[in-house]
């Protein structure tokens, strides 16, 4: 009989768990192709040995159902880290989230969240009341108390060769090293290239050779807008490691999740951390090929959305991320592509597809500019043009490699005033956005504008009056990036232009 861990015993393509009885079974549902490799496994998948649902703990931080704690240092309270920290504190484990601006970590204390998620400040506000979250610029009894640190620090990309710049990764590492204190798991929360937790785990040699610690991949698949909904349903969870212990530890720390059904797949570091780029880099390839769709669709009479939803059926290629607009934006993608793009370069293993969704994401962007002033027909210098949304998606304020820094700056160039209104962006986007004139609600864009924009898909925008709309605008132009509105509805309400991208109808 294969020897396996808990539950599990391994199986050649299968995973085989044991029934009440002690005896193994068959899982069909987890057909996964594997082999052994010593101590771990190439894929083990960690199943739920009953599917209750986990719901929030109640305010106590002595509420914990598991039969045991866990203490986490969360090095970083950017985006990846405050989402982490909260879910990880709705568990019910005790987390210590660290970072170097003493004003983030003083603001945090207060209850003030700097950066929109929905529901993350209801989420911390429950966990900070019951005592299992805190707050500090100083690392050191964060390290010392901790079972588990993750590393949730920047990766931005490096300027000049598209790499992922791994400065506070290391910078991180240096200043937990001094305070190791027994056994440690070291995992990596922040998107980084393959090779990176071998390259921790030889640094932290060299700087504590006594130390005791492993170090493990655990990649995030979170969606801005959508991330706690994405943390406690996950399609999956991914754990790169080599290390008997720090796998034990992993699986506890994720057995909430693993009771609600989440498979937690235990994989070697390299591949969870190609995984993650790899993830990525396949789903910016379906935006720039159904942009690409869009574009034939538009000049040979077919209708996008048709056939998105048509090929979307077919659950070999599903229907996420069939949604054509002004190319993809983001922490994620852009940097992600241009960082595995660098890496395959340099293995000698090209991915001459990815390096062509690149090129077509930056291309759109640019070509969006131009749309916008065909639309108008006449120009656009001197034309006052209204901008309904400006950060990279809806339901974040976030502005990291976003269309409008292209789209918007171009229309300002080209002589246009440009009125800009966004629920939630204006704070992060007016130092990038000079020349442009902010407006506070939809219907003030609109007033006296020649056209209209829709750049990013609100919920707010799907729900305007287009009559009203119209009724206050200069011209009758409105340009739909996204693909909101249904040009009946668009012509009913006064309009004398509607552009949309890849969907027949007025303009196109």
């Amino acid at each position: 009989m294969p020897q396996g861990l808990g539950n599990d015993v391994v199986g050649t393509g299968v995973c085989v768990h044991r029934n009440k009885s002690g005896c193994p079974r068959l899982d069909p549902g987890h057909e996964l192709a594997y082999h052994a490799t010593g101590i771990v496994m190439n894929i083990l998948v960690r199943q739920p040995t009953r599917g209750d649902e986990v719901e929030h703990l109640e305010d106590d931080a002595s509420a914990n159902p598991w039969g045991y704690n866990l203490n986490i240092c969360m090095i970083g309270a950017g985006y990846v880290g405050l989402v982490s920290a909260a879910c990880f504190s709705e568990f019910g484990w005790n987390v210590t989230c660290i970072d170097k601006d003493p004003a983030r970590v003083a603001s945090l204390k207060r209850g003030e969240v700097p950066i929109f998620e929905p529901g993350l400040d209801d989420l911390l506000a429950r966990n900070i009341k019951a005592g299992r979250i805190t707050f500090s610029d100083d690392i050191g009894p964060a390290i010392v108390a901790s079972d588990i640190i993750f590393l949730a620090v920047g990766t931005p990309m490096r300027r000049g060769d598209g790499h992922a710049d791994l400065s506070y990764v290391f910078s991180a590492v240096a200043d937990m090293a001094p305070h190791i204190d027994g056994f440690k798991v070291i995992t990596t929360k922040s998107t980084v290239p393959v090779g990176t937790s071998r390259a921790i785990e030889k640094r932290l040699r060299e700087l504590r050779p006594d130390a005791d610690f492993a170090v493990c991949s655990n990649p995030e698949f979170l969606r801005e807008g959508s991330a706690i909904q994405d943390f406690t349903h996950p399609d999956r969870v991914l754990v790169g490691t080599d290390d008997p212990r720090a796998m034990e530890v992993m699986e506890r720390l994720y057995k909430p999740l693993g009771l609600r059904g989440a498979p937690v797949m235990f994989v070697s570091r390299e591949s969870a951390e190609l995984a993650k780029y790899a993830a990525n880099a396949f789903l910016a390839l379906k935006i720039s090929f159904i942009n690409e769709v869009a574009d034939l669709c538009e000049e040979v009479g077919a209708n996008v959305q048709e056939v998105a939803s048509a090929i979307g059926k077919d659950r070999r290629i599903g229907d996420k991320f069939l949604h054509p607009g002004p190319g993809y934006g983001g922490s994620c993608f852009p940097k992600d592509v241009s960082a595995l793009v660098r890496t395959a370069r340099e293995a000698r293993a090209p991915l001459s597809i990815i390096e062509q969704v690149q090129r077509v994401n930056d291309e759109r962007k640019i070509a969006m500019a131009g749309r916008i002033e065909r639309a108008l027909g006449e120009g656009i210098s001197g034309k006052t043009i209204g901008i309904l949304g400006v950060t990279f998606k809806p339901n974040t304020d976030d502005m990291r490699e976003a269309p409008s820094l292209v789209v918007v700056p171009m229309l300002v160039e080209r002589g246009a005033k440009v009125k800009v209104y966004d629920p939630e962006g204006r704070a992060n986007a007016e130092p990038m956005l000079p020349g442009v004139t902010w407006c506070a609600s939809a219907s003030e864009v609109a007033s006296d504008a020649d056209a209209l924009v829709v750049l990013t898909e609100w919920n707010e925008f799907r729900a305007l009056n287009l009559k009203a709309v119209r009724k206050v605008m200069r011209g009758g132009v409105l340009v739909d990036l996204r693909n909101i509105f249904n040009a009946k509805d668009v012509v009913a309400a006064g309009f004398d232009r509607y552009d949309s991208i890849g969907r027949p109808g007025a303009g196109n």
